[in-house]
């Protein structure tokens, strides 16, 4: 492999063109190649970028022998299917979440990855983020103790990205609030507390918003069905339990009536030493002069807070990533669960 690590960047919308941003600081690789099927987005993107490559059919992009390594930013229902080719074509891969739209393609495409040797990533950037970090380090040093419960949440009141874009549709986007926001703040806390053997699922989704056109905000730009369809969901609850155990709360919503005060999303643990709360970061315990409040500064951190710059640190040092392909697979496995609960009403046991 040669000194830099070559990459192409599939998808070049909004996360996409971060993903080019990120590896034009990344002193460790450069975008080689573009694919995209929009040509206006590809020439922006050519051009600001000065890629000497760009196809329209991402599958060129990975006939080309010269490219380690791609990073993928298309909607959902690409992920499975641009992933396993990727893999097949020996190519190192950082994938936005979620791994799949369903934990059946989630496990095709970790079982491939493992086949082939290749690394890949999902892109779970609250795992990135600093107080996370300093989070997770609290944690394992003891600081909390045992955390038995934990409560996550992602609130939005006018947050529903454009309707009729692919985000509202559910064979594009595979769920709605639960699996977009929710997703992110749900492997946060999971990766936080070490745990991600869920055995039950009890959840409900609401859809109260979306369908009489409301609570929309400007993102998810691109073709939009005439049609204004939304079949997602843009509120849901779900209770876990762990079999260790453990309770977890999630909560989420792209659209709701929520106070102004609100915190817009957060990770509380509540732990037989202290309680700890993000974001940012806040340690709740006893002190010498009674019950404390302790707003955390961060220190030097473990990982990059880039998640682009640790996957190609891990791909040419061949080092294990901060998102293991399994703790991915589980968290679709919940995901698929959450909704599954909600769909019949009932408790759905995962083992």
């Amino acid at each position: 492999m040669a000194d830099k690590l070559r990459c192409g960047v599939i998808g070049t919308g909004a996360i996409g063109l971060g993903h080019l941003l990120s590896l034009n600081s990344c002193p460790r690789a450069t975008a080689v190649a573009i694919a995209e099927t929009h040509t206006q987005r590809a020439k922006e993107a050519s051009e600001r970028f000065k890629i000497p490559r760009s196809y329209n059919d991402y599958r060129e992009l990975l006939d080309q022998p010269d490219i380690d390594a791609v990073t993928i930013a298309t909607p959902n229902h690409l992920h499975a299917e641009m992933t396993m080719e990727a893999l097949k074509a020996r190519k190192h891969v950082l994938l936005e979440k979620p791994l799949a739209t369903n934990a059946k393609d989630a496990a095709r495409i970790v079982e491939t990855a493992k086949k082939v040797k290749r690394t890949l990533m999902v892109g779970q950037n609250f795992r990135f983020n600093r107080y996370t970090q300093m989070a997770k380090m609290l944690i394992e040093k003891g600081e909390v103790g045992e955390i038995y419960h934990a409560r996550c949440f992602w609130l939005r009141r006018n947050g529903i990205p454009r309707i009729g874009s692919w985000f509202t549709q559910k064979k594009l986007a595979g769920g709605g609030c639960a699996l977009d926001i929710g997703g992110h703040l749900l492997d946060a806390c999971l990766h936080l507390i070490a745990d991600f053997d869920v055995v039950a699922v009890t959840a409900q989704t609401y859809a109260k918003f979306g369908p009489r056109g409301l609570g929309e905000m400007d993102w998810g730009k691109g073709e939009v069905d005439p049609a204004k369809t939304f079949d997602v969901d843009d509120y849901g609850v779900a209770f876990l339990r762990l079999k260790s155990g453990r309770t977890v709360i999630l909560e989420a919503s792209w659209a709701a009536y929520v106070p102004s005060d609100v915190r817009e999303y957060g990770i509380d643990l509540f732990g037989t030493n202290a309680g700890l709360s993000l974001y940012p970061a806040r340690m709740f315990r006893n002190g010498p002069n009674g019950y404390e409040t302790i707003h955390l500064s961060v220190p030097k951190l473990p990982h990059s807070e880039d998640r682009i710059h640790h996957f190609v640190a891990c791909v040419l040092e061949g080092k294990r990533t901060l998102v293991p392909l399994e703790e991915s697979l589980h968290l679709q496995q919940v995901l698929d669960a959450i909704y599954a609960s909600a769909g019949t009403g009932k408790e759905v046991r995962l083992k």
